[in-house]
């Protein structure tokens, strides 16, 4: 299947993310793809999970905001602000 997203690519990658958006914590989730311009979550479910939020991903000290760009039952597409 040929990858039709603008540059740049996106890296595989399986690494554990949390997706905060309130005072109380957030969704812990996997980050199952990462660019420089945005990346490819799955979570349980996306009930609840507001358009904006921010991703951290502690073991690489990465945090981001992001906006999501599309939704599926379990997995969210998101670019970053």
């Amino acid at each position: 299947m040929e990858d039709r997203r603008r540059p740049p690519p996106r890296q595989r990658t399986y690494k554990s993310g949390t997706l905060v958006f309130n005072r109380a914590g957030g969704v812990t989730g996997i980050v199952r793809n990462l660019s420089e311009t945005g990346a490819m979550l799955e979570v349980e479910t996306v009930i609840g999970i507001p358009d904006e939020f921010t991703l951290l991903i502690e073991v690489d000290h990465f945090r981001r905001e992001c906006q999501v760009v599309w939704r599926r039952p379990t997995r969210l597409g998101v670019r970053f602000m």
